[in-house]
């Protein structure tokens, strides 16, 4: 129980917080540098011993939350996404499996689970998936239902851009966006068919300008939702803790009132 509640308190520390916190960038610049064939060509060994030497921090502190918390550690979300980040770095990446090699550079990810602001903003995007789901789904028909009509509109004249429901999907798609979509896609459809714009700036309006800046607010409002319940939360344990403080003086004056007596 006492080496428990060590390991406890040394994992609670805004010490080991940072500690991590660094390695974590370290290793990060470390797999960066291995994508240079100059700098691997004058230090290569030193820096996969490095990048040993991190991976082998990660799985001590994956060890020591495991033995401090037991049973508990896979209770918490952010714990098994550590889990499954160091995991995959640590299966070899032979012949065949240097894709896994690659995905090393995910434990760059884990600096999200030891800093709280970030966590809040990927807990704010979690939560708001769900109202994300209804606006995908209405997003999906707009653009099944314009798929439709311009490839039965321009398919004929032109089959790249428009030829069958895919590839009018994926045109529209980048009409979306706004990449080169003027110049590149509408102006030449318009010098065929000038009416064309009836089509296309509603399309825009719809799916860029309403549906898009949409997502946006649903995100925005996801984010502020969770700021007010960690601001809660803050809250209540300043409370709890005020009157434990008033409750120890409390007693505290009662005992030397009784003293007194």
């Amino acid at each position: 129980m006492a080496i428990t509640q060590r390991l406890l308190t040394i994992i609670d520390a805004p010490w080991f917080g940072r500690f991590i916190t660094g390695v974590i960038i370290f290793n990060a610049v470390l797999l960066g540098m291995e994508t240079s064939p100059t700098l691997m060509e004058a230090v290569g060994p030193l820096i996969v011993t490095l990048d040993g030497l991190c991976l082998a921090i990660f799985v001590g502190e994956i060890g020591i939350k495991l033995v401090a918390t037991g049973r508990r550690f896979f209770t918490s979300g952010w714990n098994i996404f550590d889990f499954i980040i160091v995991g995959i770095a640590l299966v070899p990446g032979g012949a065949g499996l240097s894709v896994l090699r690659a995905l090393r550079i995910l434990r760059v990810l884990r600096v999200i689970s030891v800093a709280p602001r970030l966590r809040r903003v990927v807990e704010g995007f979690i939560s708001a998936l769900p109202g994300m789901a209804s606006v995908f789904l209405l997003m999906a028909i707009l653009f099944y239902i314009g798929a439709v009509i311009s490839t039965k509109l321009f398919s004929v004249t032109f089959p790249d851009w428009f030829g069958d429901l895919g590839l009018s999907a994926y045109t529209l798609f980048q009409i979306m966006t706004l990449e080169s979509w003027s110049m590149g896609i509408v102006r030449p459809v318009m010098e065929v068919y000038p009416y064309a714009w009836l089509f296309f700036v509603p399309f825009i309006m719809v799916t860029t300008f309403a549906v898009v800046n949409l997502l946006v607010g649903l995100i925005v409002n996801s984010m502020q939702d969770a700021h007010h319940a960690e601001d809660e939360v803050k809250t209540d344990a300043y409370r709890d803790e005020v009157l434990e403080r008033l409750e120890a003086i409390e007693q505290r004056l009662i005992e030397q009132t009784n003293i007194k007596k």
